[in-house]
């Protein structure tokens, strides 16, 4: 990979996840529905509100209209800007430091990186997660919070339960970012040099990247989808006066109630949305990221 300043690193990774989640955010509304949907509830006792990625995104736009295609976008925005903006930086401090080069480097790299990127975005996807939850009443699914805003839902938040509350199931995103972080990063790296070796595409074309990232989703999607279902629970639950969850304890005890009240294949709830989503964001965000690094890379170059 060219060789960038980490702080360059973290304004370019910043603004490509930005830059596809303009995108996929419809997406991710069907996924936060899907996996919201029969919570806690054995299969075939609850009705079926959403089926599949293309009847859902039709449920979406006949309850909440076009737009709300695109609810949560400003949270979302600000999560891919603050989470994505310390991974990337984080991840090039890393490299420069020759951790990559290292046994696994790669792989122990992006887990870190990832698990700081998810502490400092996880109030803005705690909002954005309520946000695409809501809905009308006849399609809702999940606790409905009745925000307004994203400033709204920050401040509600703040008011009623603290500093604390804004963290409210970090415990889940942590781990959902680092394994997924750590499967794009390493995956993605090792995915492009592998296309290069078998010289298919010309060195510099877009196209090394494009196939990098639609190898490096795949693993994403694989070992992501679990956390990703136990995250959205947390983040969406109601609280009590003390700010504690209502249904689950902690990313250990969602994992064993969705297991035991929905079956394990719950863990897997709406699989084909959710490869969907992360699939095209992956590609899309490694894409933007590794030809705006070549170009910085070779404006670096020409300034000196």
């Amino acid at each position: 990979m060219e060789t960038v300043p980490p702080a360059v690193d973290l304004v370019l990774g910043a603004s490509a996840c930005c830059l596809a989640c303009v995108f996929t955010n419809p997406l991710e509304v069907v996924k936060t529905r899907l996996q919201l949907q029969g919570e806690l509830q054995a299969r075939g006792t609850y009705p079926r509100l959403y089926r599949g990625f293309v009847a859902s995104v039709v449920a979406v736009a006949r309850a909440d209209g076009l737009c709300g295609l695109q609810k949560g976008l400003a949270a979302g925005l600000l999560y891919q800007g603050l989470m994505n903006g310390v991974r990337f930086y984080c991840y090039s401090l890393a490299c420069q430091a020759g951790l990559s080069q290292q046994p696994g480097g790669t792989v122990v790299a992006g887990a870190v990186a990832g698990a700081l990127g998810a502490f400092v975005g996880s109030p803005a996807y705690l909002v954005k997660t309520q946000l695409q939850a809501q809905t009308v009443a006849a399609m809702a699914v999940g606790h409905q919070h009745h925000h307004q805003s994203l400033l709204g839902a920050l401040e509600t938040i703040w008011r009623q339960q603290g500093l604390a509350g804004l963290w409210r199931g970090v415990g889940g995103a942590v781990p959902r970012v680092m394994v997924g972080s750590a499967a794009q990063l390493a995956t993605f790296a090792s995915a492009k040099a592998w296309v290069q070796e078998r010289q298919w595409l010309p060195e510099d074309s877009w196209l090394v990247a494009l196939a990098g990232g639609m190898i490096s989703s795949i693993a994403v999607v694989a070992v992501m989808t679990p956390f990703d279902v136990v995250s959205t629970r947390l983040y969406n639950q109601p609280v009590d006066g003390a700010g504690r969850g209502k249904l689950y304890g902690g990313l250990a005890d969602c994992l064993v109630k969705i297991w035991r009240q929905e079956g394990p294949l719950a863990l897997y709830k709406g699989l084909g949305p959710v490869y969907l989503r992360l699939g095209p964001h992956t590609v899309l965000s490694m894409l933007f990221w590794d030809e705006l690094r070549k170009r910085a890379w070779r404006g670096q170059r020409q300034g000196s």
